[in-house]
């Protein structure tokens, strides 16, 4: 090694990450800048709550330039579960680092141990938890009242969707973004309307696949910008009926993809509101019949929800009452 030049140093971060938070962010970015290379051992087991697979691909995600790795041994948990506790460790640490590290990052007190049976240096960050004072237990038990410890790429794991649903001339745009304010969020609107105002109101069979994409990758794109809950102005149930509807067929994956996209709560729009004619509605003679169509569809599936009649200061009333109970008993 030629004079002056120092040794890559590198590092070692391990946990659950379950879910990443605010906290974790600061500890990959304190041991980042501590040493030049660094490595993220994501550690689960079949039996958490929160798939490991998906908290690797957070981690990947809020950390594209860190080495993050997916540890899916199944490990002894306490060094009281098993005798040979470190040494299970460290053997499955050393597969991912055969020459293991020279430091190891840690805001938990194994820190200290597990940098010793690796021969590295313990490098404490924050374990008053005084800089960021969060764990991933906490946000488990109540992420709404821990949100803004939340990163963004975590936040719709936890957001609460609610889908707007019904029969044309129900009310449903007006009441999704009404919602959406009251409750400071975002909302979805109903894709299918922009894309057939761009084709002059007519819509083709070769629309609906079109449709579908479109209203999924709007939902998958806002949901990361949603305070706690998302308001979805239709889903792609709906797509399948007027599918069904207007041309007697759906394609078959849209109706797969609508039975496994879930949400919270459904809020489907009675038709006991005058109709309002514009260039997009049809069919204004089909709304109760359409409705029931909703409803079975919802029931055949399981899914929940409520039924929101009454004048319009009705509807609103008994949608804010489901939200707000939605939103009161949260199960995570």
């Amino acid at each position: 090694m030629e004079k002056g030049l120092q040794k890559a140093t590198t590092g070692m971060i391990l946990g659950k990450f379950m879910p990443p938070h605010l906290g974790h962010q600061y500890l990959v970015d304190f041991a980042r800048n501590y040493v030049d290379n660094l490595t993220v051992l994501v550690c689960s087991m079949q039996s958490e709550p929160i798939p490991g697979d998906l908290r690797y691909r957070w981690m990947r995600e809020m950390f594209p330039d860190v080495n993050i790795v997916h540890v899916t041994d199944e490990n002894p948990q306490e060094p009281k579960d098993h005798p040979d506790f470190w040494q299970i460790w460290y053997d499955s640490i050393r597969r991912v680092l055969p020459k293991g590290p020279d430091y190891v990052f840690a805001s938990e007190n194994y820190g200290w141990q597990l940098a010793e049976i690796l021969a590295a240096s313990y490098i404490p960050v924050d374990h008053a938890r005084s800089l960021v004072p969060i764990s991933g237990t906490l946000v488990r038990q109540n992420p709404f009242a821990n949100w803004h410890y939340i990163p963004p790429c975590v936040r719709p794991y936890f957001a609460r969707r609610i889908c707007i649903f019904g029969a044309e001339s129900t009310g449903k745009s007006t009441l999704t973004q009404n919602l959406a304010h009251h409750y400071n969020t975002v909302y979805v609107n109903e894709y299918a309307r922009g894309l057939l105002d761009f084709k002059g109101g007519h819509c083709d069979f070769t629309d609906i696949p079109l449709i579908a994409r479109g209203q999924m990758a709007a939902e998958d794109a806002l949901v990361r910008q949603a305070n706690k809950v998302i308001f979805c102005d239709t889903d792609l149930i709906t797509t399948t009926i007027w599918s069904h509807v207007l041309f007697g067929k759906c394609p078959q994956w849209i109706e797969d993809e609508g039975n496994l996209r879930e949400y919270d709560l459904y809020l489907l729009l009675d038709v006991d509101v005058p109709w309002v004619d514009d260039t997009q509605r049809c069919l204004p003679n089909y709304r109760e019949e359409f409705r029931d169509r909703c409803i079975q569809a919802l029931e055949s599936r399981h899914r929940p929800y409520i039924i929101i009649n009454g004048d319009w200061e009705q509807r609103w009333q008994k949608a804010c009452m489901a939200v707000d109970e939605l939103l009161k008993t949260a199960d995570f």
